[in-house]
């Protein structure tokens, strides 16, 4: 996991060394000195857009910058490659955009997940994922994933990144088989939709006392 304090006191250690005060260093790259004081300590991560012009300013590469924060090999690839405008269309693993999500837009996430929902990604990647993609990023990962071991547990941990239609796609999925049909438990749909598969006989009766 990439480590932002470590992350922090490079970038103060390099600070230190160019004889530069934090009042400078906010100036060069168009910033505060509240945002370069909270960098250093370690409690906020500048945006990935500004840090190829922060190495510059303080001297070093793009890529020695980011290696201080001690990644994986492939975290550090990865956060490397978003900082020079290039987003990786294959062989990215779950695990290093995981790794790094905390410190990366919504939007920039989403475009690391597109090859994810093309190849699948296993439940328990999704649910942590989830955290940092929108309700569509989240429903085009969750279409492309096997659900067959999915638990309500799971699925109530999914919900807060889901709109109402996702929702109802994850019902049509449990009408139609795909899915255990106690997952309805936590779906916040409507009620006549379940009462209407109980009457089909789709749904048992006892989907009913769920809602």
């Amino acid at each position: 996991m990439f480590n932002i304090d470590k992350f922090g006191l490079k970038i103060a250690q390099l600070r230190k060394r160019a004889d530069m005060t934090q009042f400078e260093l906010a100036e060069r790259l168009n910033l505060t000195r509240q945002a370069i004081s909270k960098y250093e300590r370690g409690e906020s991560f500048p945006d990935v857009s500004i840090l190829v012009e922060l190495a510059d300013v303080l001297g070093v590469t793009a890529g020695e910058l980011i290696s201080a924060g001690e990644g994986t090999a492939g975290e550090t690839r990865l956060l490397e490659q978003i900082a020079t405008g290039q987003i990786p269309q294959s062989g990215t693993a779950s695990q290093d955009i995981l790794g790094i999500a905390p410190l990366l837009r919504p939007s920039t996430v989403e475009k690391l997940t597109v090859n994810l929902a093309k190849e699948g990604i296993n439940l328990s990647r999704l649910t942590e994922i989830a955290a940092y993609l929108s309700d569509e990023g989240t429903q085009r990962l969750l279409e492309n994933t096997d659900c067959a071991g999915m638990t309500p547990e799971m699925l109530e941990h999914l919900l807060p990144f889901m709109d109402y239609d996702s929702m109802c796609r994850i019902l049509d999925k449990i009408l139609n088989g795909e899915m255990d049909w106690h997952l309805i438990k936590p779906l916040r749909v409507d009620r006549s939709l379940i009462e209407a598969a109980v009457i089909e006989g789709v749904l048992p009766d006892e989907a009913l006392k769920f809602r």
